[in-house]
């Protein structure tokens, strides 16, 4: 199932710097398990400082914070039948430059909440700077219990920004993608794969080739789209509505790169619609006797 629609964000700092930041860490990094914690701290990190490549599979792997949740995570939820859900990414997963309860993971919780369905917090494995190897390391180095009921993969515009190409991050997001679905309990159905915004018509990107962005992104997109609806996945597509922000701030946060709350709440509805179908199937016998 293919999902056309887009919204604005960004993920990189300037591309002369790292595109990681040091934030609080109850609200930036890593593994954040349900609902709203401490709202984010201001602006990016945009220092002079060369950009260290990527990581590979055999150097140290991110330990990300793991954040206290305020409600209940999946191994302690009472047994009743409530939806597990998790979202794998970067910044545009973890949130940058947003309150927690902008977030577009935690948005698609109270939109399908709204319908009448039991869904715990979400789980989020993201962190701002993330490539696909930077992602696959941290998941290593957790131990998430599956299946979950949703499993979210938003990845790669780290990847675009360090001058990566498309044929690495296809082996990267594949590996992922792999990933995604055994979470899912081997249901790619249940994984709904997000493209890639696109950060050259923002503010941050005035004084980059925001054509030549704009190419890239559209390369590493049509990998990641092909091979999800190759697997089976649902695809949802956010990069046009992304776009929209060349003539419309209001889709930006205060940092001029990533998205603001209004356009992840798009994103939510576009997500949560194409979800619709797949979660009226789930099943939904209680495991109590």
């Amino acid at each position: 199932m293919v999902i056309g629609l887009s919204l604005a964000c960004i993920t990189p700092p300037s591309p002369t710097t790292p595109i990681s930041t040091d934030r609080a860490e109850t609200a930036t990094t890593g593994v954040v398990a349900a609902t709203p914690m401490a709202s984010l701290p201001p602006t990016p990190d945009v220092s002079t400082n060369t950009p260290e490549p990527p990581p590979t599979s055999s150097q140290r792997k991110p330990s990300p914070t793991v954040a206290k949740p305020d409600a209940q995570s999946p191994a302690t939820r009472p047994l009743e039948i409530e939806l597990r859900f998790l979202a794998l990414g970067d910044s545009y997963t973890i949130g940058e430059s947003v309150a927690v309860e902008e977030r577009w993971p935690v948005q698609l919780v109270q939109l399908i909440r709204g319908q009448g369905i039991k869904i715990a917090g979400p789980f989020i494995v993201a962190e701002t700077g993330w490539t696909t190897v930077n992602l696959s390391a941290a998941i290593e180095g957790h131990s998430l219990e599956g299946p979950f009921d949703i499993v979210t993969l938003m990845i790669g515009v780290n990847n675009q920004f360090r001058g990566l190409d498309a044929v690495d991050y296809r082996v990267g997001f594949l590996e992922l993608l792999g990933t995604a679905i055994g979470l899912a309990g081997g249901e790619p159905g249940n994984v709904v794969v997000v493209s890639i915004p696109d950060y050259g018509v923002t503010p941050f990107a005035a004084t980059l080739d925001g054509v030549l962005i704009s190419r890239e992104i559209d390369a590493f997109n049509a990998v990641n789209r092909a091979e999800a609806i190759n697997a089976g996945a649902v695809y949802v597509d956010v990069t046009d509505i992304s776009r929209r922000a060349k003539t419309d701030l209001s889709l930006l946060a205060f940092d001029g790169l990533h998205p603001s709350g209004k356009m992840y709440r798009l994103w939510a509805e576009l997500i949560q619609s194409a979800l619709t179908p797949r979660i009226a199937i789930i099943p939904a016998e209680s495991p109590n006797p």
